[in-house]
């Protein structure tokens, strides 16, 4: 039988930020959202894409002597690179010796990420860590993350997906019995807003959400704070009370538990993905944005907090 295969853009191991313990987060391509301040741009595309970075390049000429296509070019001590030339056939990329030229994501059968995510098992095992399925959007690759959850689950880690919950309910509680925990992107509770910033409605998410919330399932809401987005009290609050809700409709669900096991993360915005942009020849929107002040997260975390529900920044 053929393996199933995947698009995975990173292997991430001994993270400490994508659910409890350490573990090992896996980022695959394709996203349904165009976020314009978004962390991973190369996991938007779903297809393989070629990574240019200029600062690593010693114009050495391999690539310029290799590429047939003629898509690098070496004057004047400057490299370029262009895009549209090329056909991706990846010799440039071999012959590369400071990476200089990448593929931004590469196929891997379940199998193999599996095999790849197991050689931290002991870390797992003391700090009761475990897999971290993340993107993109993992459940654009549905039948993937399936397998990789069921093989996961098979070699007893704990699992945890990062989703949007941008999928039909039937396939997202297929999953349930194979996922530990859900961490879920939370933006904006305005829909209008959400579609302007996101290019997607909220509604089919907020639905799902309030679904999951009926589950057993921890979740963990994340709401990366964008500058001029949705840094404010207001927008702030309006999550804090949607997050308030799901904590409402859990306990109304199972009355006998002490703990909902649903929080808020405020994730601060950061510039760090400027470089991922240009080496995509991508224009990076948030470039002029600044990171949001110490003193502010505090004063949102404080509004958060007001409306009695778990909540931190990270």
């Amino acid at each position: 039988m053929q393996a199933l295969t995947g698009f995975v853009f990173n292997i991430q191991r001994f993270s400490t930020h994508d659910g409890p313990g350490i573990r090992t987060t896996v980022f695959l391509k394709g996203c349904p959202f165009h976020c314009f301040w978004c962390h991973n741009p190369e996991g938007l595309n779903p297809l393989q894409e070629v990574q240019f970075f200029s600062e690593r390049c010693i114009l050495c000429g391999e690539c310029v002597i290799l590429c047939e296509q003629g898509a690098h070019q070496i004057q004047d001590d400057k490299h370029t690179y262009d895009r549209t030339q090329c056909v991706q056939c990846g010799r440039c990329i071999d012959a590369c010796c400071t990476g200089a030229v990448e593929f931004s994501g590469k196929v891997m059968s379940a199998e193999q990420v599996l095999e790849e995510v197991l050689r931290d098992e002991a870390f797992y095992e003391t700090s009761h860590g475990g897999i971290t399925i993340s993107g993109g959007e993992p459940l654009l690759q549905y039948e993937f993350t399936t397998r990789l959850l069921d093989l996961s689950k098979s070699s007893g880690l704990h699992t945890a997906v990062e989703t949007t919950l941008y999928r039909k309910w039937e396939d997202i509680i297929a999953l349930i019995p194979l996922i530990d925990l859900f961490l879920v992107d939370l933006k904006l509770m305005d829909t209008d807003q959400h579609r302007a910033t996101t290019g997607i409605s909220n509604r089919h998410i907020l639905a799902n959400a309030r679904k999951l919330a009926k589950t057993d399932r921890p979740i963990v809401f994340h709401t990366p704070v964008i500058p001029d987005v949705n840094d404010s009290e207001e927008a702030i609050s309006a999550i804090a009370v949607f997050v308030r809700e799901m904590i409402d409709l859990r306990l109304e669900q199972l009355p006998s538990r002490s703990d909902p096991g649903i929080s808020l993360e405020l994730l601060p915005f950061h510039r760090l993905a400027g470089g991922k942009y240009e080496s995509l020849g991508l224009s990076y929107s948030a470039r002029d944005f600044s990171p949001v002040p110490q003193e502010k997260m505090a004063a949102l975390l404080h509004t958060a907090a007001q409306f009695g529900i778990p909540v931190k920044i990270r």
